[in-house]
C-alpha cells in the first residue's frame, strides 16, 4: 500500500493549477468534471506526476467564525510539529456549491472536514477514494461506531471520522422554574411546558412574545428532517426501512410515521407552540431566539452550549435527554468526517495530517474553547480520550449517553441527501397547514420508492 491511506485508480495526465501546485486528476473526478461542467477532457500519459511532498495542503471545513478559530490553533500546530504548511479556508454559506465549483475545476482541496450528510455524494461522484484504515496511523483508537460514520453502503469506508454528537434538549430552566413545571420526561409532558412557555408570560414582561419550541425547519439542505426526525423516530415512525440485505424499503407513509407526523404538525396547526418562520428558518438564524428570550425549547447540537453559555448565561438553560415518545428516545446521532479529496499533488501530506488530527492531543484542542468559540470536535472519535475528564461538564457527559444510548444516524444508502431533500419538501407543505398529511406522505412515498430503484436498493 502507498503512503497514501486512499486507494486510488490508475492516474491520467490532466494537470491542475493552484498556486505553486501541479497535480494529478482521477478518473472518478474526470468522471464528475464531464458531468459538472463540460470542457473537462484529460489525455492519457506515462509519465505523470508523482506529487510533491512540500506543496502546501489546502483544507476546508464548514465552519463559521466561531469554529474557524479553533481549527485555526489546530492547524498552526501541525505547521510548528511538521514543518507542512496549511492554507485554512472557513466556508459556510453556499458550502457544497463552491465544492462542486472547484471539483468542475479540477482543483478540489486537499482535505475537507463537513458532516457525514456529505458522504454519498462525495463517493458517488469519485471526489474521494476508499480508505485503508490499516495504513492510518491511530485508526485503531478510533471507536468502531465512529467508523460507522466514514463506512458507505457497501461497507467500505471513504472518510475518517473527525466528531461524532447527539441533539440533546436544552431548555430555560429559570422560565420552566419560575411556571413550576417538571423537567420533560414524555412528549405529553414537553407540549405542556411548550405550550406554557408560549401562553403564559414566562419572562414576565407582560407581553404574547414568547414561544415554546423552537425550529430551524427550512428545507434548504434538508433541515426540516434534520430537526423533525428527532420527534419522527420517538413516535416510531422512519423514513426508510432496513431490510438488512443491503435493500431499504420506503416507511414514510406507515401508520406509525402518519401518526408522528401528525403529532408534530399539532404543534404548528393546533396548539401552536412553535416560533413564527420555524419553516422559512435557517440554524444560523434560529440561535439567537434561543438566546435573546424568544424561544424555550430547543432540539439541537452540544456544540451551543458554548455561545449560549456566553450570549444567555450557564445558568438559565438545562441540558436533557430527548423526552420519550411513544417509539422511544431516539435521537440524530452523527458527526463529521476528514474526506480526503481526489486528485491532491501532496498524498503523504494528506495522510500525515489525517493521523495528526486522530491524537487524543489534538482531539481535546478540538474539544477545549475559549468563551464564544465553538468546539470542533463534539464527542471525541478516540476512544482513549475522556469527555469527562476532559471537560468536567456534565452536560457534555448527558451528550455522551444520549448519544452512546440513544443516538442514531441517517440511513446507510448510497446518496441520502434526495431522500432527506424530498421529505424535508413535504413535511414543510404538511406543517403549514394547508396539505393533508396521509395524501402528501403517500405522495411522497411514490417519490421515494423511485428513488430507491434509481438507487439500485429496492427490496
Amino acid at each position: 500500500m502507498p503512503d497514501n491511506a486512499v486507494s486510488r485508480p490508475s492516474l491520467r495526465s490532466s494537470v491542475r493549477s493552484r498556486g505553486r501546485k501541479t497535480a494529478v486528476v482521477a478518473p472518478a473526478l474526470v468522471a464528475v468534471c464531464a458531468a459538472v461542467a463540460a470542457g473537462c477532457g484529460t489525455s492519457t500519459s506515462p509519465s505523470a506526476p508523482q506529487g510533491d511532498p512540500n506543496a502546501p495542503l489546502e483544507v476546508w471545513t464548514r465552519s463559521q467564525d466561531s469554529a474557524a478559530k479553533v481549527y485555526t490553533r489546530i492547524f498552526e500546530e501541525f505547521t510548528k510539529k511538521t514543518g507542512q504548511k496549511v492554507e485554512y479556508k472557513a466556508v459556510f454559506n453556499d458550502f457544497d456549491k463552491q465544492i462542486q465549483q472547484r471539483a468542475a475545476n479540477k482543483d478540489l482541496p486537499d482535505l475537507v472536514i463537513t458532516d457525514t450528510g456529505s458522504l454519498g455524494v462525495f463517493t458517488q461522484q469519485g471526489l474521494v477514494g476508499e480508505v485503508d484504515r490499516a495504513s492510518l496511523a491511530g485508526a485503531a483508537d478510533v471507536s468502531e461506531r465512529a467508523w460507522g460514520n466514514a463506512r458507505t453502503s457497501d461497507g467500505k469506508f471513504h472518510a475518517v471520522p473527525w466528531s461524532t454528537q447527539a441533539t440533546v434538549t436544552l431548555i430555560r430552566k429559570d422560565w420552566r422554574e419560575k411556571l413550576g413545571k417538571p423537567v420533560p420526561a414524555t412528549h405529553e409532558q414537553l407540549l405542556d411546558l411548550a405550550k406554557a412557555f408560549t401562553s403564559q408570560d414566562p419572562d414576565g414582561n407582560g407581553q404574547a412574545d414568547t414561544y415554546g419550541i423552537l425550529a430551524p425547519a427550512t428545507t434548504d439542505r434538508g433541515y426540516t428532517l434534520w430537526w423533525a426526525s428527532n420527534f419522527l423516530w420517538q413516535g416510531g415512525g422512519d423514513v426508510l426501512k432496513d431490510s438488512g440485505n443491503g435493500k431499504f424499503q420506503v416507511a414514510i407513509d406507515s401508520p406509525e410515521s402518519q401518526r408522528s407526523v401528525e403529532w408534530i404538525r399539532g404543534l404548528f396547526c393546533d396548539s401552536k407552540v412553535m416560533n413564527p418562520n420555524a419553516l422559512t428558518l435557517t440554524t444560523n438564524d434560529a440561535h439567537p431566539l434561543f438566546e435573546t428570550g424568544k424561544v424555550g425549547i430547543y432540539t439541537t447540537g452540544p456544540y451551543m452550549f458554548s455561545r449560549f453559555d456566553k450570549n444567555l448565561g450557564k445558568d438559565k438553560y438545562e441540558v436533557i435527554p430527548a423526552p420519550r415518545g411513544p417509539g422511544g428516545d431516539t435521537v440524530l446521532g452523527e458527526g463529521e468526517d476528514m474526506y480526503i479529496m481526489a486528485g491532491s499533488p501532496n498524498p503523504a501530506g494528506q495522510k500525515k495530517l489525517v493521523e495528526f488530527m486522530l491524537t487524543p492531543e489534538v482531539q481535546q484542542m478540538g474539544m477545549k474553547v475559549q468563551a464564544g468559540e465553538t468546539p470542533v470536535v463534539r464527542l471525541p472519535v478516540n476512544k482513549n480520550v475522556d469527555v469527562k475528564t476532559v471537560l468536567n461538564d456534565p452536560r457534555w457527559d448527558t451528550t455522551k449517553q444520549v448519544y452512546e444510548s440513544a443516538g442514531r444516524p441517517f440511513p446507510a444508502v448510497p446518496n441520502f441527501q434526495p431522500f432527506r431533500q424530498k421529505t424535508s419538501e413535504s413535511l414543510n407543505k404538511i406543517f403549514t397547514c394547508t396539505t393533508d398529511t396521509r395524501a402528501e406522505l403517500g405522495k411522497l412515498a411514490g417519490e421515494l420508492t423511485k428513488e430507491l430503484s434509481t438507487q439500485g436498493i429496492k427490496q
